[in-house]
């Protein structure tokens, strides 16, 4: 339906301006809150929630990339990748209230919509190798 499509979600509208923000941050070489404290307006609280936890939890992300990434480091990876994996890996861990399946799907759209052409493969399949082990009980059941 099209106007499906023409739907606003907070929580995909969230993720999006996370990742733009997380994505600014790395190019200016700056702490993501700098960022943050930098914007005229502060942003929603799910905005926030995601730019400081993929902070705060960046060390435990990369290993979980890097663990997983074979024959890639994270230097190699399109920054949007690395930073739409590190969301998508924060809420795997910190957000057990949303569902394996929609975290995969949301990260999959925003690597097709703003990285390469092969980035919503690599994600998906990142994501489906990582996710059954940080939720194993919860996978199964939801994809």
């Amino acid at each position: 339906m099209p106007h499906e499509e023409l739907r606003e979600d907070p929580r995909s509208d969230a993720r999006e301006r996370a990742l733009s923000l997380l994505y600014e941050a790395e190019s200016k070489e700056l702490a993501p809150r700098a960022v943050l404290a930098a914007l005229p307006v502060r942003p929603d609280p799910r905005v926030v929630e995601l730019v400081e936890g993929v902070e705060d939890h960046q060390a435990e992300l990369d290993v979980l990339i890097v663990d997983h990434a074979r024959n890639w480091t994270l230097a190699r990876m399109p920054a949007i990748d690395r930073n739409v994996l590190r969301i998508a890996l924060y809420e795997l861990l910190g957000r057990p209230d949303v569902p394996v399946a929609v975290v995969i799907d949301e990260a999959v759209e925003l690597a097709k919509r703003f990285s390469t052409d092969d980035s919503g493969r690599f994600v998906n399949g990142m994501l489906s190798a990582i996710a059954p082990k940080l939720r194993p009980d919860k996978h199964a059941t939801e994809t």
